[in-house]
């Protein structure tokens, strides 16, 4: 019976994703365990295993019918192919009176205990007196304190099986085996954000899973003997059969099916405008290369704007799968996709000749350091909070109205005072588990040589900027949400450092040249840089720019202020775009410090040629790809792999916060509290919150702002290289044959033309165009779902 009741967790566990802790807060698709489905099963199971909402409200609906989002004539059309023969007003009040009807999710006694547990386990640091016996396991440790639960009234704990294992086989005992998966299912679901952090310490095995070991069997343990006891249905509720929720989710498909089409237009009329490769010889006074985020379309526009310049999309780790050692804190934080085991480990030493600057800025770290827990432990220690929030209420009264008020003027002060280690360090890499011994030159030529190969690098400018970004904010628990997300949600500053280091080294350049054909002229200077995304403000890492460098350098710096300039006044609509963003950046009360990557709803992988001129309104990630340059198609590959994967995690994570904000998001910020250092709770307990903020999805609680629209990828290359690559990666094809991301190929060998991926690698050429020609979906449709409601 423990195998099969082993195997029955593991395959119920799927209906859950990894929920990330906010101090690495990695945007990942909640149904990951559902993307062997095709998209309208997956949601369709979603609805019935978690009592979700899994298309938009019909508000949002509208909203986009009455901005002309979506072509009226098409979505006529498409509702009339599948048997809807009225109006779109019609069937939209018909949904709006089909989901009133559906129950919304219970919440039980059990899940008020269990959260409670959970939240007094899993704590990392927060609490101050910490629940006894956590290193023993959740089960065992809960096991030992049950009987001072007042809820449960236990007065001896032998009564309670010594193991998860053994509990489960005696709650189960009478139980056939057919019901166990379900029944996991039921209770796995019903605290999704917490079951899914379970999963995500168990995946990552993370230091706190290592020191005080919890997983789904524990947990599945506790809740059903805790229901046992307390003499509660372990079973699930009955649902809605099938049919009667079909016509509704058809419905709602086919509404968002009109809405991405409309979009998937936009955007290919922009791009066949532009099509045309231009062949430029001349060599830009700069170039920079920022991430494929879509916050960095906004900035590369206005920079190119200012002056010669020229600017690339990469992703935005630099190729480097690394773990950053935090110089101040010691802690070492994974900055590189979370699908890539990470290979190396960076840190700070010294510039030569700065070893006693660098010491004395350490020891400046540890003393602000040491004063913040010194408040923190004034603040909760027994026999000193009474009398030290009496005697410094002044000061904190005063700090309250600086940073509310002043709060411009409160981030300069910040700016000027911050340490700058940067410039007193150098980045160092060594390889994971073997010391501090640096890695091959062999090694960086390969990290320097991948990086100009998937962006179609052509010549050099004597200055090369790899630009990280990184968001700021205050009082803001996700603001690590900001941050790049190829990063796991770190700044991407070090990678652009460490990236630079190596590309200015000799020996790397000698056998880039001597081995590769990549010659860099001995005048070219690679910098790293950092964009702050929440002011657009571009910040380099410049302090060992040789002199002969520095003029251009000063240029540079003077166009980048500039496009600082425009670029926050297009995007916060106001003249001084600056000075608000700077507001947002420190204002303590501030909920939308910036927007993140709100609005995502494409990928576009060419050269820059292709959007250059257009206004994508930061909804685009935009990588780099020359076609012409890749002859082996290895680099198409590599992005379609990896970055291509990344910016899907992204989109369905905003897209199902949006749908779903209850569930998948976590309300709004007003009522959020921190729970255990790792994540949000609304008021005093519940679910562990597992998504994004309203805050960051909506204008208001009824205006929307990121529109729910699955990823389109638009490519330019040859429609057979993208075929043979996707037919040999299962995992991307798998992607597409579902339906969570629409393809586009944008074939330069025809002149431009489009094809669009349906499934099983058949491609329909010439189906979408700015005529909008009609796309028949009834086949779709009717291989999903059987019958229709009219």
């Amino acid at each position: 019976m423990a195998t099969q009741i082993q195997n029955s967790i593991e395959s119920a566990s799927k209906v859950i994703g990894n929920t990330w802790p906010l101090y690495s807060f990695v945007t990942s698709n909640p149904l990951s365990g559902y993307e062997e489905m095709s998209f309208t099963d997956a949601v369709v199971h979603a609805k019935k295993d978690l009592g979700v909402k899994v298309f938009p409200d019909v508000s949002v609906y509208s909203q986009a019918l009455s901005k002309g989002e979506m072509d009226r004539d098409y979505l006529d059309r498409l509702l009339k192919d599948n048997g809807f023969n009225k109006s779109p007003e019609y069937y939209l009040k018909h949904i709006e009176t089909l989901s009133k009807q559906e129950k919304t999710k219970d919440h039980s006694v059990l899940d008020v205990m269990m959260s409670k547990w959970l939240s007094s386990f899993m704590d990392e640091g927060l609490a101050e007196w910490q629940m006894p016996h956590k290193e023993k396991g959740f089960y065992t440790a809960w096991r030992q304190l049950a009987k001072y639960d007042n809820d449960l009234n236990i007065r001896n704990i032998a009564k309670i099986p010594t193991t998860s294992l053994s509990a489960l086989e005696s709650v189960l005992e009478d139980v056939s085996e057919d019901y166990h998966e379900s029944i996991f299912r039921h209770h796995l679901s019903a605290l999704p954000g917490w079951t899914g952090y379970i999963n995500h310490r168990n995946t990552y095995d993370s230091p706190w899973q290592k020191s005080y070991p919890i997983d789904l069997q524990d947990y599945l343990a506790v809740r059903l003997w805790i229901a046992e006891h307390l003499h509660l249905d372990i079973y699930p509720k009955s649902t809605p059969s099938d049919n009667d929720t079909s016509g509704l989710i058809k419905l709602q498909h086919l509404f968002l099916c009109a809405w991405e089409k409309r979009f998937q237009n936009n955007i290919i009329g922009l791009l066949q405008k532009e099509a045309k490769v231009e062949v430029n010889n001349d060599v830009p006074n700069a170039q920079m290369v920022f991430c494929i985020d879509t916050r960095s379309e906004l900035i590369r526009r206005h920079i190119e704007s200012k002056g010669n310049y020229e600017t690339y999309g990469y992703a935005g780790f630099f190729g480097i799968a690394m773990d950053y050692e935090n110089v101040h804190d010691g802690i070492q934080r994974k900055s590189c996709p979370p699908i890539l085991k990470s290979s190396y480990k960076v840190e700070d030493k010294p510039q030569n000749g700065k070893a006693d600057q660098f010491k004395a800025n350490l020891k400046q770290s540890e003393r602000i350091n040491f004063t913040k827990y010194f408040r923190k432990r004034m603040k909760n220690m027994l026999p000193s909070t009474f009398g030290y929030v009496e005697g410094s209420g002044l000061f904190y009264g005063l700090s309250m109205i600086a940073r509310t008020f002043f709060s411009n003027k409160i981030y300069d002060v910040k700016k000027r005072n911050q340490l700058g280690y940067e410039d007193l360090s150098e980045t160092h890499i060594s390889s994971c588990g073997e010391g501090s011994e640096g890695i091959s030159v062999a090694e960086k030529v390969a990290i320097v040589k991948s990086g100009f190969d998937l962006m179609g690098w052509k010549n050099f400018a004597p200055i090369v900027v790899f630009t990280g970004h990184g968001g700021h904010s205050a009082n803001n628990p996700f603001n690590s949400s900001l941050d790049c997300g190829a990063c796991a949600a770190s700044p991407g500053r070090h990678n652009a450092r460490m990236l630079a280091k190596m590309a200015n080294e000799e020996l790397v350049r000698q056998q880039l040249s001597q081995d590769h054909g990549i010659f860099i002229p001995n005048d070219t200077i690679f910098i790293g840089a950092e964009h702050n995304t929440t002011t657009d403000e571009i910040v380099m890492f410049d302090s060992q720019v040789p002199a002969s460098h520095k003029e251009a350098l000063q240029t540079l710096k003077a166009d980048l202020e500039r496009a600082q300039h425009t670029a926050t006044q297009e995007r916060l609509g106001v003249k001084n775009g600056v000075t608000l963003a700077k507001k947002k950046t420190s204002d303590w009360s501030e909920t939308r410090p910036e927007w993140g990557l709100a609005k995502n709803a494409a990928f576009i992988i060419g050269s820059r040629d292709l959007t250059k001129t257009k206004n994508l309104d930061g909804r685009s990630f935009l990588h780099s790809y020359d076609w012409s340059k890749d002859k082996t198609g290895n680099a198409l590959e590599a992005i379609m792999q990896g970055p291509m994967v990344v910016t899907q995690w992204i989109n369905n994570h905003y897209y199902f916060s949006t749908v779903d904000n209850d569930t998948f998001g976590s309300g709004s910020k007003i009522t959020h509290n921190v729970t255990g250092n790792f994540g949000v709770v609304q008021g005093n307990g519940g679910d562990l919150k597992m998504g994004l903020p309203l805050q960051s999805l909506k204008s208001s609680d009824t205006e929307m702002y990121h529109q729910p629209l699955r990823l389109s990828v638009f490519i330019h290359a040859p429609l057979d290289r993208v075929h043979n690559i996707i037919a040999k990666n299962v995992n991307v094809k798998n992607l597409l044959d579902n339906g969570w991301i629409y393809l586009f190929v944008i074939n330069p060998i025809e002149d431009n033309r489009i094809s669009k991926y349906t499934k099983g690698l058949i491609w329909e050429t010439d189906s979408v165009s700015l005529t909008q020609k009609y796309t028949d979906l009834k086949e779709q449709h009717k291989q999903v779902f059987e019958g229709s409601m009219v």
